[in-house]
């Protein structure tokens, strides 16, 4: 949609008036709307019929809300269409992450989980190359097509979804030991039974996985909330779903016109640098995963968000500056300079958040609350990207280079949250992490828990604390 809305053929359909303002408030953020909605029966689906059924179900809708939004030819239709995409993100995004985490060993589990948050950039990437080229049609095929394309990955997941083996973590949580045990031998334990990891990670899931968890009950949340250990969990889900979606990156939506704000005045010109600019973000996501089982989260996380802050800052003060020259004297180097910090801030933010808002609430949830966890973080997200996304092209038009401000600010607080509230995981099997919530301070505590040893085979030679 960034750069669909930018394309004339699609304004002169739907006369936006532009490519911000109300209207386009109204177009992107039913999508955010829909993913609220969808969040709860994300759960239910995930924890009743299994990860594998859940992200099945996710592409179907996902597919539905496509063909409404790609054949629509009024406002009404195409946001409907997006409360569908939505709708069906949501069931996504609920199996898939907690998928990617259960099925993976203690060691792989970060990489795994990051580098499945940074499919993203798997469909952004993509997604601005081919609106790029679209671009140059001149009827409505132009805006229709990136569209439809949207349900390719839909059909590849629903393709070979069943082919995936199911995660032992839900097999144990629905009676399923056996199930379990053998996907572990299998591929943990690389055929051997008596693989001293398996029966660590099986002792383990047996100890910290009931029978009649909450996952049982689709309707209750309570357990979030009514005792120290679930709600310092919550917290972590809390901090990262909002501050991974309000820390200035909402402006990437909008990358045409920040870039229209910076001297960039030809659409060709503002698609190119889109495609820039989701490659480098992408180039710092992929860094990040590849050191995600390595990096201390934690430390990660309040220093990269500082220096979010002071490249979001000087990107700020060079457009003020740019702002006040006459449009007949211009210097682009301010307008060169301000693109290099925007581009530095989506590097470091992808660096830093990327692969960490896939990690950090799996990491953070039990087996049994991790689907409504994620469904919990789906609806926080959500609310965040729809005030994103309503607010940014409204405030885009009144304010302009000034909302950048507003984030500079933000960035400082989620900082000193990170620092307070944040609780170190990198190391951590899942089971361990239950002490550490246990503790009066967890955030104390997480920086002096037992780590366990796995060598590059999978298999645990010792324990030692930190």
């Amino acid at each position: 949609m960034t750069s669909i809305i930018a394309m004339k053929t699609f304004q002169e359909k739907f006369q936006t008036d532009g490519d911000t303002g109300p209207k386009v408030s109204v177009i992107f953020s039913l999508y955010t709307v829909g993913s609220m909605v969808g969040a709860p029966f994300a759960a239910v689906l995930s924890d009743r019929f299994g990860r594998r059924k859940g992200m099945f179900s996710g592409a179907v809708v996902i597919i539905l809300g496509m063909l409404i939004v790609s054949t629509a030819s009024a406002i009404p239709q195409f946001v409907v269409g997006r409360f569908i995409l939505g709708f069906g993100i949501a069931i996504m995004t609920v199996a898939a992450p907690a998928y990617s985490i259960e099925i993976a060993p203690p060691h792989w589990r970060g990489r795994c989980t990051g580098f499945y948050n940074c499919g993203w950039f798997g469909g952004a990437i993509p997604a601005a190359i081919i609106t790029f080229g679209t671009n140059y049609m001149t009827n409505d095929y132009s805006w229709r097509i990136p569209l439809i394309l949207q349900a390719a990955t839909c059909v590849l997941v629903m393709a070979s979804v069943f082919f995936l083996p199911e995660s032992p973590r839900f097999l144990i949580a629905n009676g399923k030991e056996q199930e379990a045990l053998d996907f572990l031998v299998k591929y943990h334990g690389n055929g051997d039974p008596n693989s001293r990891l398996v029966r660590l990670e099986i002792d383990e899931m047996r100890e910290g996985i009931k029978l009649d968890g909450i996952d049982k009950t689709w309707w209750d949340y309570r357990p979030f909330l009514t005792n120290h250990n679930a709600r310092w969990r919550m917290l972590q889900v809390l901090m990262i779903s909002i501050f991974g979606q309000f820390s200035g990156n909402g402006l990437g939506y909008f990358n045409t016109v920040i870039f229209r704000q910076l001297g960039v005045t030809e659409v060709p010109q503002q698609l190119g640098y889109n495609i820039l600019g989701q490659c480098l973000s992408a180039i710092g996501a992929l860094t990040a995963v590849s050191l995600t089982d390595r990096m201390p989260r934690r430390k990660v996380l309040i220093i990269g968000t500082l220096l979010c802050a002071i490249f979001l800052a000087c990107n700020a003060g060079l457009s003020t500056v740019l702002s006040q020259q006459p449009p007949d004297n211009i210097n682009m180097s301010y307008g060169q300079a301000a693109l290099a910090t925007y581009f530095l801030f989506n590097i470091v933010f992808s660096f830093t958040y990327t692969p960490l808002q896939g990690v950090i609430p799996t990491e953070a949830l039990e087996t049994t609350t991790r689907a409504k966890g994620l469904a919990a973080s789906g609806i926080i997200v959500s609310a965040m990207g729809f005030i994103n996304q309503f607010a940014g092209p409204i405030a885009l038009k009144n304010i302009q280079h000034n909302y950048v401000y507003v984030f500079v600010a933000w960035d400082v607080i989620e900082a000193i949250c990170w620092y307070f509230f944040g609780v170190e995981s990198q190391g951590r099997t899942l089971e361990q992490l239950e002490w550490v919530y246990d503790q009066p301070n967890p955030v104390k505590a997480s920086l002096k828990v037992d780590k366990v040893i796995i060598d590059d085979e999978g298999h645990v030679t010792e324990k030692i604390v930190a």
